[in-house]
């Protein structure tokens, strides 16, 4: 890969000193929490796996530091945030323990206000999952995503949802409250990973989860959950930086759009979510 000086060079002549920052400290400190193949637990994904690569362009060591969801932005920002559905507001201080989050982040509205993300690394989208015997059916597509959205919708009231707070399946941003579903957000306890267990346990008789995750999850457990249908439209996911970190996310646009280019990062993409371009035809410009 070429070299990333140019970039950073530029970034620290407006004062931003973040790659020599990470130069100085010899390492590369990778927030994340266990998600779906992005960060699976157990050493490797494809987040693992993208963060790993980027310290050794760097030429740096890499260091992962196991965050949740409740804690991950504050603990890249330094600051507590509080949000609403589009805006964010930082608060006390905390600790900062790392340079990047690549955890399967989803580009939500209020995080890009204290946030600086990068090119998109995964689509997704936010789907109602139920278990195979429950008597919802799946929509029937229509073609009009915001038609499927309504009928999912319509099917809501009265129904139990596993939700998740601070993450892409916080009810609040899908206006689920209208709908007369029963919102049950899950306790910090519960990991994303455990929702469509709950879900086949009986928890609830339906949750949110995101499209990597539900991929996951019906290549686990086939035949006992389906997918009823989208509550979101698409999204997408990315790797996230202080703003004020310019030189390091510009590096990071570098060696990413080199992985892009030479057809490694889908081999990575392929590593890990094999059915994701039967999904999404188009991602990565296939």
């Amino acid at each position: 890969m070429s070299s990333l000086w140019g970039d950073a060079a530029r970034a620290d002549a407006a004062g931003d000193s973040s790659v020599e920052r990470i130069r100085q400290a010899g390492v590369l400190r990778h927030l994340g929490a266990p998600y779906a193949r992005f960060i699976t637990g157990g050493g490797d994904g494809l987040d693992v796996e993208l963060a790993q690569g980027f310290a050794q362009y760097l030429g740096v060591r890499y260091a992962f530091v196991r965050s949740d969801w409740d804690h991950i932005i504050p603990d890249l920002l330094g600051r507590e945030v509080s949000h609403t559905e589009d805006e964010a507001q930082l608060g006390a201080g905390v600790p900062v323990r790392g340079d990047l989050i690549a955890s399967g982040l989803t580009v939500l509205a209020w995080r890009t206000r204290v946030l600086q993300f990068s090119p998109t690394t995964f689509p997704t989208g936010v789907w109602l999952i139920a278990a195979a015997e429950h008597p919802l059916h799946p929509i029937v597509p229509t073609g009009d995503r915001d038609a499927d959205i309504a009928l999912v919708k319509k099917m809501l009231g009265g129904v139990s949802v596993l939700t998740k707070n601070n993450t892409c399946l916080d009810h609040t941003l899908y206006d689920l409250d209208v709908t007369g579903a029963r919102i049950h957000p899950t306790p910090a306890s519960v990991s994303v990973n455990e929702l469509a267990p709950a879900v086949m346990d009986g928890m609830a008789e339906t949750s949110l989860l995101d499209v990597p995750d539900a991929l996951v999850a019906l290549e686990k457990w086939p035949g006992r959950i389906k997918v009823i249908g989208p509550v979101s439209g698409p999204q997408t996911m990315a790797v996230a930086f202080r703003p004020e970190d310019k030189a390091l996310h510009a590096a990071f646009e570098t060696y990413f759009a080199e992985l892009v280019s030479s057809g490694a990062y889908r081999r990575m993409v392929e590593r890990y979510y094999p059915a994701i371009f039967s999904y999404f035809p188009h991602f990565l410009g296939r």
